[in-house]
């Protein structure tokens, strides 16, 4: 199994297919990197590097109790990164994983990447404020974790309905991919799943945004 050690000893599993021009992927919340296995078989038969890692508490990463924020998840896409000494990457991020991808160019700049795709993504900040009208109210996310405490497998059942739009009958299973939401959610503790909601909405405005638009504008970087 491919691991790389980051500085605070946390396990971080990656995949790497195919050989070309990088692109990375970053996955959404509570998913792995066997969200993008689509994305990546396409582009690795088509002349591209695929590779894509599983955030810390999910997958096959170690499941940290400490680290599980936009912080450390971009130094932990830096680690991935450095260690497979990627340069001109294309970084791709869904949902959480956009966060991940913004909060990268905040902290670690533009050196090794060519562009960023933020898909869905949670940046700048989700959270209802007066500088953020348009965000969701902080019961939302308190009423996430209180479901997630009392009955962590019917939470996940829930995620996925809208997740991707499956609906189904009652007494039947959930159906494809809605179902691996589920198998997945469960494969991380619920200390991570409760802690990395900071990461989510409680810590700011995200500083890639604004480097991703300096980068647009051509000011320098």
């Amino acid at each position: 199994m491919s691991t790389i050690t980051t500085r605070d000893g946390t396990e971080i599993y990656y995949k790497d297919w195919g050989s070309g021009p990088v692109v990375t992927f970053s996955h959404g919340w509570p998913l792995s990197s066997d969200a993008w296995d689509g994305q990546m078989l396409f582009l690795a038969q088509n002349g591209f590097r695929a590779v894509a890692h599983d955030r810390r508490g999910h997958g096959r990463s170690s499941q940290a109790s400490s680290g599980n924020d936009m912080n450390g998840y971009a130094d932990d896409l830096a680690a991935v990164i450095e260690a497979l000494d990627l340069k001109n990457a294309t970084l791709v991020g869904h949902s959480t994983g956009g966060g991940e991808v913004a909060r990268y160019i905040g902290r670690h700049g533009t050196k090794r990447v060519a562009k960023a795709v933020l898909v869905s993504a949670v940046p700048p900040i989700m959270l209802k404020s007066a500088t953020n009208p348009e965000g969701l109210p902080m019961e939302v996310f308190d009423n996430l974790r209180r479901d997630l405490v009392n009955d962590r497998s019917q939470f996940y059942k829930d995620l996925a309905k809208p997740f991707y739009g499956a609906k189904p009958a009652r007494g039947e299973g959930l159906p494809g991919d809605a179902g691996a939401v589920l198998a997945v959610g469960h494969a991380g503790r619920p200390q991570e799943r409760l802690r990395e909601h900071q990461g989510i909405f409680g810590d700011g405005p995200d500083r890639g945004l604004e480097a991703l638009r300096r980068a647009d504008a051509g000011a320098p970087r």
